[in-house]
């Protein structure tokens, strides 16, 4: 595990939106956060980047739900999006107006 690890933060792409305007993305942070949450840190995961976790169950329960057709699969996929798409929102805001 160590070895994808140290892979991974060798290989982070760089942010091709702070590169080019100066300003973070909405999506600054989530490499950062995803290699903090393999290493197990996951308040450090959740700080860098508050929406990965919800992101990941969004993917995961939205491939569950292509296999196994879940009755109320759609309705929680509406509401896991929202309530992602809320934290990304208001996770980048904060970022702009604290930097």
């Amino acid at each position: 595990m160590q070895r994808i690890i140290d892979w991974l933060e060798s290989h982070k792409l760089p942010c091709f939106y702070k590169k080019m305007l100066g300003i973070e993305c909405p999506g600054c942070g989530m490499q950062t956060a995803f290699i903090e949450l393999l290493k197990g840190n996951i308040v450090e995961s959740l700080k860098t980047y508050p929406a990965l976790i919800p992101i990941i169950f969004l993917v995961a329960y939205l491939i569950l739900h292509l296999i196994f057709k879940f009755r109320k699969g759609a309705l929680v996929l509406k509401i896991t999006f929202i309530f992602t798409a809320v934290i990304i929102v208001i996770n980048y805001l904060i970022k702009l107006l604290t930097n």
